[in-house]
């Protein structure tokens, strides 16, 4: 999910001041570090802004091209608008007359789900907070209203929804969480139950698939393959850890959701026992902050995104993963498929669930990695899908259009899906590279750009031009820093954030 500039260490923290009463050597010279440190923070967001302005001919030439088929070549539109009454038992519109709220506005699944929802006939309305209040997905056809959230972390944050789904007559809440979100979205369905249908686990169940430990139990208790897993809330835990007894290394990861280091890989132990307790030494691992020390399996791996109701599996995609997820081809994996499934259905889970897997190649086994109870942007695999809608939010009685035991899969015409300045980044940092730049060129061409919709084309552009530029301009007046701009997920990724 990157573009492959670093920010250097610090470069948004100042230096460290001495609690000597003597001047140390050297002090005068700190207010230039951090002079220096904002300027070249400066100049990364303006060169990056710029390079952005360079896309200006692709971006109005694909809005033109959509525009020009759209009212000159008067192609089909499955946005558009009909009034509710004349949908009545003939349309093929489902849900017309109905409301849905979905929230994570900045996210590329939250725009695909609300352009699934819309050609199932529902009025959209979607959410974001403040500082994503600029997010291109607002200026969507699909989205008939857009509107602000508290954080999910303040107090009023469930006020908040309850009052919008009483305002806008909500008839079903979805939401496009962040981490940080997922649990108050499932503290807020029990305000909410009493107004809409909310798509989204409890509490218990959240608490539960968020964390890394509890999940590799919960699946081998009911005799699914899981890492091997032990709960850490102490470094010298890890330095007394028996790796010698062990088949295969193990890694450590944060239960609580980090953004920077969600990727590092470190093998343990390292080559010697100093190493090792030198690398965990630096890690925050406190009984508040629990982490997780786990097998470390070479394989293949696969992501997922399932939709439950009521404990039925309705919607599956599985893809093959990557660190940097950016890339969605959908792959037919029964065994991740049924693994899912009786997952699933065993626990009565209800929402939206993504899980992590891998294929050992030692013994070939499938072994589940996380889970993170919440949209996965391979819901952008179901871009030209008619049923997503019915698959979220079809009641419990069969219907005519769509008998509600069916699950949901990709078509087989849905072309894999990218973001194109993920793809033209890596074109561009590998021109030496001939093999790269042409296995990243028949990406394009044969794949669908995520944001991009012949029907919608607005979001495409803004994001491009309007989005992220915002981001970028912001980050220069508050001097952060980032590590990587994600078009994905809307936002830059920066140390300290959710």
């Amino acid at each position: 999910m990157s573009i492959a500039v670093q920010s250097q260490p610090g470069e948004s923290v100042g230096p460290r001041t001495s609690t000597r009463l003597a001047k140390p050597v050297g002090q005068d010279k700190a207010p230039n570090l951090q002079t220096t440190s904002r300027v070249r923070n400066a100049a990364k967001n303006l060169l990056t802004l710029l390079a952005l302005q360079l896309l200006l001919p692709i971006t109005l030439a694909a809005w033109s091209a959509a525009w020009f088929r759209r009212f000159v070549l008067r192609r089909p539109d499955p946005y558009r608008n009909v009034s509710a009454k004349s949908f009545a038992g003939k349309s093929g519109k489902p849900f017309a007359g109905k409301s849905v709220l979905i929230s994570g506005g900045k996210m590329t699944k939250a725009l695909q789900l609300a352009r699934s929802f819309k050609r199932a006939g529902l009025r959209v309305v979607l959410c974001e907070t403040p500082p994503y209040a600029i997010t291109s997905h607002r200026f969507s056809r699909c989205v008939d209203k857009f509107v602000t959230t508290p954080s999910p972390d303040d107090p009023d944050y469930s006020t908040r929804l309850v009052e919008l789904v009483r305002q806008e007559s909500i008839d079903f809440y979805v939401p496009v969480c962040s981490p940080v979100a997922s649990l108050h979205d499932s503290f807020a369905r029990r305000e909410l139950d009493t107004y809409c249908e909310v798509i989204h686990p409890s509490p218990q169940l959240i608490g539960m698939l968020d964390d890394k430990f509890r999940l590799a139990k919960a699946a081998e208790k009911i005799g699914l393959g899981a890492c091997e897993s032990h709960l850490i809330t102490d470094a010298q835990q890890v330095i007394d850890f028996d790796f010698a007894n062990k088949t295969r290394p193990f890694i450590l990861k944060s239960i609580k959701y980090d953004s920077v280091r969600r990727l590092d890989l470190t093998p343990l132990p390292r080559p010697t026992k100093l190493e090792t307790e030198e690398f965990v030494s630096e890690l925050p691992i406190a009984p508040e902050r629990p982490w997780v020390l786990q097998e470390y399996i070479p394989g293949l791996e696969f992501c997922t995104h399932s939709t439950a109701r009521g404990g039925q599996l309705r919607l599956h995609v599985c893809c093959e993963s990557s660190p940097f997820q950016v890339n969605y081809d959908p792959v037919d994996e029964p065994e991740v498929e049924a693994w899912v499934r009786e997952f699933i259905d065993h626990y009565c889970l209800d929402g939206q669930i993504s899980f992590d897997f891998i294929r050992a190649d030692d013994d070939q086994k499938l072994y589940v990695i996380e889970c993170n109870p919440r949209t996965h942007s391979a819901i952008t695999a179901f871009h030209d899908h008619p049923h997503v809608a019915e698959a979220y939010l079809g009641g419990e009685r069969e219907s005519d259009s769509l008998p509600v035991t069916v699950t949901q899969r990709p078509l087989a015409s849905a072309k894999p899906t990218f973001w194109m300045v993920h793809e033209l980044w890596r074109i561009v940092s590998n021109l030496h590279r001939p093999g790269i730049v042409s296995k990243r060129l028949a990406v394009i061409r044969q794949g669908k750009d995520a944001v991009f919709d012949w029907n919608d084309p607005a979001p495409f552009f803004m994001l491009h031009h309007f989005h992220i530029p915002m981001l970028l301009l912001r980050d220069v007046w508050q001097n952060r820093g980032w590590i990587r701009v994600d078009f994905n997920i809307g936002k830059l990724v920066q140390p300290g954030g959710d």
